[in-house]
């Protein structure tokens, strides 16, 4: 018996926790015997969440799928890889050559970004395709972060961070930082960091119509009504101007004019009623903010996912900039990652085309996701016929499930890149599974830009890869190579993921010209990750507009001010729908596993107890919750940590579809909250799924 300690990056949420795993190989068979948090690494000290343990669950699942597999009537068949790279090179060409490039769609699910070598080679396969039907989770997430940066700093992926280890006042909406470890905001142990916010004598306030796991621990939690952000930011906004309370930035900005005189008609009085929070209070709470030495506004999911997405996080920059804590210590600061996709890439673009049905536009390549079931369903030239999903579950993840259940089971073909058969990949006439986590080594392209503080760390895998398994990047390549010789389509060269990390790190800032000559090799002798010191002001320095100033009053921004403008309160007996987070779920994917989803369940409705007696229902009871596009039943549970008139379901769950292979998940499947969002509400202005502030209503099963 030999025992091996592994150092390892968590890549299951944002928070990339190190872990310190340790394997027994035993006659040959090598088993995780224990995982652990990572007392030593740079970055997350040892912090560790349930998540990560669940690691050796996902490793032996026995519903992974571990080889191709094609669907040959309701029977799932093993098939070989050769021959089914051929066969989707040949059902892709053959409906691209009958029914154009953009018959051919693409759907990546969120996990994409936890895994490099997708990040690095999907596009090796889906760019060849020349579809303009891509679609992602993105737009069902933080498309609004993105658009804003994009249109104000010149990139989309340059988003300011918040500098929580040194603010003495931190405002948080729509996000829950202790459920979710932290969302565009990498920060492991989060909340002892919100905790040091307030024994240096700072303050936190945490926005939400729910007391969430953060609002908890804050020094003041604020209700809001679902989907009422835009109009406590506007409040916010119009009283640090109209009360003298804003400081001049060192940043080049222009616009702000413009943008005193846009919100000049939002005043704290005007806005009250539609997000339900006291006129007083909205500006106690910009004075509050103006008056810390310094002081950051961050805003999440919640307020990304609702009919003014895009407005509230151009609000949340400009409370920032006003005040003079954009891009300052303690305030909102740019990362400076070792492998830097913002100084190696485009800054994106926006509304070059638009969907051929709703006229939705894209973002950097991609449509809203909200569009895509109609793409699939409305006859025409251009009507989607083929779908390839990588990594998503689209059908528990976007709006309106049942209509994109009935868009899949009218496809002429569909392929997925998943380790499951799961209720989106059930449709798929070919699914290629991939080796797991641990079979592959690990390098975070993504969060990395979204730290608290620069650091850097590379790990190789821990377990062998399989005999006969590929890793995602060598699927890419397969796909790509079959459908290149099939087309006649010239494929570059590519080469292993790793070896593009390398380049990346010697020719980054701390590379081969820097004192610190990053390279892989150098990451290699550092399995705890290297630090690379506290994020610092050079937002002037990395700004990517035409003119290298900040856009604080974009057209485009500006012209949905209107929209705003003629947004009325919502009536007194309405009930609005929000989702909400838990440290031991990720999404629709991670409840087939026992450590995560033993105990209590955790997919109930939450209600005000007014708000269940009004309706003569009580604590406990089946009841039918209903919207515009569907109904769900579903156990209600009576909270008062949640406001009048907005009731709470997490997103994710809906296990419950015929064909599903997840033993554990289908035998506790809760209901899914994307059977009642609506593909027709959105932020018109991104494209963004408004998954926050659904109409609906609740009575008795």
């Amino acid at each position: 018996m030999t025992k091996t300690l592994h150092h390892r990056a968590c890549h299951l949420c944002e928070a990339i926790c190190g872990l310190t795993i340790e394997t027994t190989e035993t006659d040959g068979n090598i088993a995780i015997t224990s995982i652990k948090g990572d007392a030593l690494d740079t970055f997350s000290r040892g912090h560790i969440c349930p998540k990560a343990v669940a690691l050796q669950d996902i490793q032996n699942d026995p519903d992974r799928l571990r080889q191709p597999m094609r669907r040959v009537g309701s029977q799932w068949l093993p098939i070989e890889w050769d021959e089914a790279f051929i066969l989707v090179a040949e059902k892709l060409a053959a409906i691209q050559e009958r029914h154009g490039q953009n018959a051919v769609a693409v759907y990546q699910g969120n996990p994409s970004v936890h895994n490099y070598g997708l990040m690095t080679h999907s596009n090796y396969f889906l760019g060849l395709l020349k579809t303009r039907n891509r679609y992602s989770a993105t737009s069902v997430d933080q498309l609004p972060h993105h658009l804003s940066s994009y249109l104000m700093y010149g990139h989309g992926l340059l988003l300011p961070i918040p500098d929580i280890d040194h603010t003495d006042f931190m405002l948080i909406l729509g996000g829950n930082p202790l459920a979710s470890n932290g969302s565009i905001m990498t920060v492991p142990d989060v909340e002892k960091r919100l905790k040091a916010i307030q024994a240096r004598g700072g303050k936190v306030v945490v926005v939400d119509p729910r007391r969430s796991e953060t609002a908890a621990i804050a020094d003041q939690h604020v209700f809001v009504r679902p989907g009422g952000d835009a109009a406590l930011l506007f409040g916010m906004l119009n009283t640090l101007f109209s009360e003298g309370l804003t400081r001049d930035s060192h940043l080049p900005v222009e616009g702000l004019d413009d943008v005193r005189s846009a919100v000049a008609p939002f005043t704290a009085e005007a806005m009250s009623p539609l997000c339900a929070v006291p006129a007083e209070q909205i500006r106690q709470l910009a004075r509050d903010f103006a008056a810390a030495p310094s002081a950051v506004c961050y805003g999440r999911m919640g307020v990304s996912t609702q009919a003014f997405g895009t407005l509230c996080h151009w609000v949340v920059q400009l409370i920032n900039l006003v005040t003079g804590n954009l891009d300052r210590v303690g305030g909102a600061l740019c990362t400076e990652p070792a492998v830097d996709l913002v100084a190696s890439t485009s800054g994106g673009h926006f509304n070059k085309w638009q969907s051929r049905v709703s006229g939705r536009p894209e973002y950097g390549g991609e449509l809203p996701v909200s569009a895509l079931a109609e793409e699939m369903l409305t006859e025409g030239e251009g009507q989607i016929r083929v779908l390839v999903t990588v990594a998503g579950n689209p059908v528990l993840s976007t709006p309106n499930g049942r209509q994109l259940e009935q868009a899949l089971d009218g496809l002429d073909f569909m392929v997925s890149i998943d380790l499951y058969i799961n209720e989106t990949t059930r449709y798929a006439d070919l699914i290629l599974p991939s080796t797991s986590a641990l079979e592959n080594d690990h390098y975070d392209t993504t969060f990395n830009l979204f730290a608290v503080r620069n650091v850097t760390r590379f790990n190789r895998a821990i377990l062998a890869k399989p005999e006969g398994a590929l890793h995602d990047w060598e699927i890419f390549v397969g796909l790509a190579k079959a459908f290149a010789e099939k087309t006649g389509k010239e494929l570059k060269p590519t080469m292993p993921p790793s070896k593009m990390i390398d380049m990346g790190l010697r020719m980054g800032m701390y590379g081969d010209a820097s004192e610190q000559k990053l390279s892989l090799a150098t990451l290699f002798d550092h399995p705890h990750g290297v630090d690379l010191g506290a994020l610092k002001p050079n937002l002037a320095a990395r700004l990517k507009t035409p003119n290298q100033r900040i856009q604080a009053a974009p057209p485009e921004i500006l012209a949905d001010l209107a929209r705003f403008a003629a947004l009325k309160a919502p009536g007194v007996d309405e009930l609005l729908m929000i989702g909400r987070r838990h440290v031991r779920s990720n999404n629709s994917w991670m409840h087939n596993f026992h450590r995560l989803v033993k105990g209590k369940p955790r997919h109930q409705l939450l209600m005000h107890p007014d708000d269940l007696a009004s309706r003569g229902l009580i604590d406990g009871q089946r009841v039918r919750v209903s919207s515009r596009v569907g109904q769900i039943e579903v156990e209600v549970l009576a909270s008062l940590d949640m406001m009048k008139g907005a009731v709470s379901l997490p997103h994710g769950w809906g296990h419950a579809r015929p064909g599903v292979q997840m033993a554990i998940a289908s035998s506790q499947p809760g209901s899914s909250a994307n059977d009642l969002t609506d593909e027709c509400q959105l932020d018109e202005l991104s494209g963004n799924a408004a998954l926050n502030g659904v109409p609906v209503k609740v009575a008795a099963a």
